[in-house]
């Protein structure tokens, strides 16, 4: 059994592969032997100290596999269960772990635990973002920052599959068609155009009702200038770095804007909550509505390559840790 840990804070360099042990699951735990591990950008955040945690710690958020042993109080699931799960605690970059069950999830037979490993962040945030946090209607026009990423694949194609008109930005021309495969209908390279000036031309001047930002410093001040009156700016990631200081006389005031920073665990918090969005999700997955490329898969002891991919844009589309 082995695990990945980091003693200090910092680059890809302070993530160590060690051997462990496994004590008995709790009895609200389950053990899992790990098929396939999410790699998700907020794990850079974790190693690099921007989100602190407390040291020595693991890390990795999102994982499935097989149930190999249950807690004495654990009814819902058996040994041979095929789960996934997102969520802390953190530990996930693992070969088997102790979880508990509060955040797990039952994957469909139809479902390919490498498919599921790489659904329960990305997918899951997509479902919250769509559904929970600015629930769309059909017919609306709406913007989503980092189009070819791994959420944006996923969250093009469902909120295509809702009714809307999905408008994405890229950082470079090489992603493009990989948006455009993926439900958008209108692709922008931010990084060669004025992608504010442009959704106004799109939406006629009326701008958007919603942005979806998950790129943060470099997009907030064009996501506030394109969205309609009592529009929401949906602040939910920091791939460019931290947002800065919100001035809500000059940025939010004259259009009546909302600005919201969720987090999963604000919706999915429960077991029910947990289950009607999984249920959505693998719903989209069995029906073809959403369909899931794996870009690439690591071995565990290549994480330390996966993050510097991670960090240096290589990574274009869900990808996974095979342990």
């Amino acid at each position: 059994m082995k695990a990945v840990e980091i003693n200090k804070t910092g680059g890809p360099e302070v993530l160590e592969l060690k051997d462990i042990t496994l004590d008995k699951p709790e009895p609200n735990e389950v053990t899992i032997e790990q098929k396939a591990i999410g790699l998700n950008y907020i794990d850079t955040y974790h190693r690099s100290g921007l989100y602190p945690l407390k040291l020595p710690i693991g890390l990795g958020l999102e994982g499935a596999g097989i149930i190999t042993d249950v807690g004495e109080s654990v009814k819902d699931f058996k040994v041979g269960d095929k789960i996934s799960y997102a969520g802390i605690p953190l530990g996930s970059y693992s070969t088997h772990r102790n979880y508990p069950t509060k955040n797990l999830v039952k994957v469909p037979d139809s479902i390919d635990l490498e498919v599921a490993a790489t659904l329960m962040t990305k997918g899951l945030t997509t479902f919250y973002l769509l559904h929970k946090t600015f629930p769309v209607k059909s017919g609306q026009t709406i913007l989503y920052h980092a189009a070819a990423g791994g959420v944006g694949q996923i969250f093009g194609q469902w909120a295509k599959s809702l009714g809307c008109t999905v408008i994405g930005t890229v950082g470079s021309d090489k992603k493009i068609n990989i948006a455009k495969e993926n439900g958008y209908d209108h692709v922008i390279n931010y990084n060669k155009e004025d992608f504010a000036k442009k959704v106004l031309e799109i939406t006629d001047g009326k701008g958007v009702p919603v942005v979806y930002d998950g790129v943060g410093k470099d997009t907030l001040n064009g996501s506030i200038e394109c969205l309609a009156i009592r529009g929401m700016m949906v602040s939910f990631g920091n791939a460019s770095g931290p947002l800065s200081d919100i001035n809500v006389p000059k940025m939010l005031q004259p259009k009546g804007l909302y600005l919201v920073r969720p987090a999963m665990q604000q919706y999915l918090s429960t077991k029910e909550e947990l289950s009607e969005a999984s249920e959505i999700m693998f719903e989209k997955i069995s029906s073809g509505k959403v369909k899931i490329n794996i870009f690439k898969k690591y071995k565990l002891d290549q994480v330390v390559e996966a993050h510097k991919d991670l960090e240096g844009r290589k990574i274009l589309g869900p990808a996974v840790i095979l342990p």
